[in-house]
């Protein structure tokens, strides 16, 4: 049995993964890299230990490092969490080779749906529908060519080995076809350290839809539903739905049988991702396969009530599902909004630096993943992610009331965020009728980057009155033989305000 389990991640997930070993009653090891020495991470888990220097080859990378932890804090078990090492092969066979327990799916699973064009042919097997393209590319340019034409432009290049939008390439032309496949080729080998790309079809107005899917050791596979993905800026999710607003009860059948389907085909055992692409006609076809948690997951815990995370130590304990397909219950609406570290104004550069003020949202439906607090200071070496906030509502359109209040409850100084960036996608029209797919971000970027200072205004002002105001109320019982009130000079006093409070 797990008694005690080692997080090899940071931030928010980390956060994550150690509350729900806590309500489980098992003890946790949290490791840092020198820039988290003060990370919430650190603080909230049971043991926490040094991994090494910033930058991520040298830590939260390092697997002898992360093991040698392991076997020091006499864990049981390494959780990934998501990013990093949570799709690297060696890692989950040096897991094994240690005696620890690996809480994920199996090294042969990994690799199996970590190559694309492995997941391709697979999945061809499978009977799993895929976009039309090829499993690898000819050698001679204008074999190249021949092929991008019988597929028909656009065609999109992407690595075999990638993700996060690392190695992708759109092509519209043939002019631009060889051009653009170096490029693609160069952005794989500097990322993942693999130049291999593959081509296919690139559909128009796309919807990014993913399944959830859980799996035990005893050949059960269960679908926690849908999520809606497309509001992406770089092939990066800024905020996900579910259920989906675009997908049929029928079209929802069908994907999750596929993704069932594709889990089966490679022995899937946890937590897992299918992901699937749906063109403006409905038709889906299979993405690739994300073999561990994901980003999102929480909005499907909210809508199912299925504490993923417990599900995957439980499976990682080898213990059966304890969830049957027909038990498993959509209800209400989620969406979850990332919160950055980044200026929208300024092409979304990254904000790092010292938060000096944060307010959280709370209230009815409201979640925050986050792993920040005042006084700390967000490092410059990792993903701007500040926190992840989810709500829930009984409709999609309480939902996305919801979301708007929430973001207006939320406050953080000290650096630029996407605050304002999310409050615009919640009231762009396309998204408020659930009519939109993943160029949304791009059709709109002018209107969702105008700057919109509006309530920011009037809440200044009105902290301004009011402490003026009070200032007033304190002179009024000042002692009229000194020339100063107890508090000294409103002028004064409005100069230590602006010092001191984040708004």
């Amino acid at each position: 049995m797990i008694k005690k389990v080692l997080v090899a991640n940071r931030g928010e997930i980390a956060v994550r993964i150690v509350r729900s070993c806590r309500e489980m009653g098992i003890r946790s090891v949290a490791v840092y890299s020198d820039a988290d020495r003060t990370s919430m991470h650190v603080r909230y888990a049971d043991e926490a230990y040094r991994l090494g220097p910033a930058p991520s080859s040298e830590s939260y990378l390092n697997i002898d490092k992360i093991i040698s932890i392991a076997k020091k804090s006499k864990a049981d078990a390494i959780h990934p969490g998501y990013g990093f090492l949570s799709e690297n092969t060696d890692f989950a066979n040096r897991i094994l080779q240690a005696g620890l327990i690996f809480i994920g799916p199996s090294a042969e699973a990994i690799t199996a749906m970590g190559d694309k064009m492995t997941a391709r042919s697979l999945m061809k097997k499978a009977g799993v529908t895929i976009v039309p393209g090829t499993d690898e590319l000819p050698e001679a340019d204008e074999d190249i060519k021949k092929l991008a034409r019988e597929i028909g432009y656009p065609v999109m290049l992407k690595a075999s080995a990638g993700g996060g939008g690392k190695g992708m390439r759109l092509v519209k032309s043939e002019e631009d076809l060889i051009p653009s496949l170096l490029r693609a080729k160069s952005e794989a080998r500097t990322a993942f350290g693999n130049e291999a790309v593959y081509m296919e079809k690139y559909l128009l107005e796309p919807h990014h839809i993913e399944f959830q899917i859980m799996a035990d050791n005893h050949g059960h596979v269960v679908h926690l539903f849908e999520r809606e993905c497309s509001v992406q800026r770089r092939h990066q999710k800024v905020v996900e739905e579910t259920p989906s607003p675009f997908i049929t009860p029928e079209l929802r059948a069908a994907m999750a049988e596929q993704a069932i389907a594709a889990a089966k085909s490679v022995n899937y055992s946890g937590a897992g991702t299918v992901e699937f692409l749906v063109d403006k006609d409905r038709n889906f076809y299979f993405l690739e396969m994300n073999t561990r948690l994901q980003v999102e997951h929480p909005i499907t815990e909210r809508v199912t009530g299925i504490d993923i995370v417990k599900a995957q130590i439980k499976v990682a304990n080898n213990e059966p599902l304890e969830m049957s397909q027909n038990e498993i219950i959509q209800r209400g609406h989620a969406i979850e909004a990332r919160i950055y570290a980044e200026d929208p104004v300024n092409n979304f550069n990254p904000s790092p630096g010292l938060i000096r003020h944060i307010t959280e949202p709370l209230g009815l439906g409201v979640r925050t993943d986050g792993y920040v607090y005042e006084g700390f200071e967000i490092p410059m070496y990792y993903d701007p992610l500040i926190s992840k906030l989810i709500v829930w509502a009984p409709t999609r359109a309480d939902a996305i009331e919801r979301m708007k209040r929430a973001l207006y409850e939320y406050k953080i100084t000290g650096v630029k965020t996407n605050i304002s960036f999310v409050q615009s996608i919640m009231q762009a029209q396309p998204f408020v009728d659930g009519n939109y797919n993943t160029h949304f971000i791009d059709d709109h970027i002018d209107e969702l980057t105008k700057p919109d200072t509006s309530d920011e205004e009037s809440e200044d002002i009105a902290m301004i009155m009011a402490y003026l105001d009070y200032q007033n109320q304190q002179n009024k019982r000042m002692d009229f033989t000194k020339k100063q009130s107890p508090g000294g000079s409103n002028w004064k006093n409005f100069g230590r305000l602006f010092r001191h409070n984040p708004y």
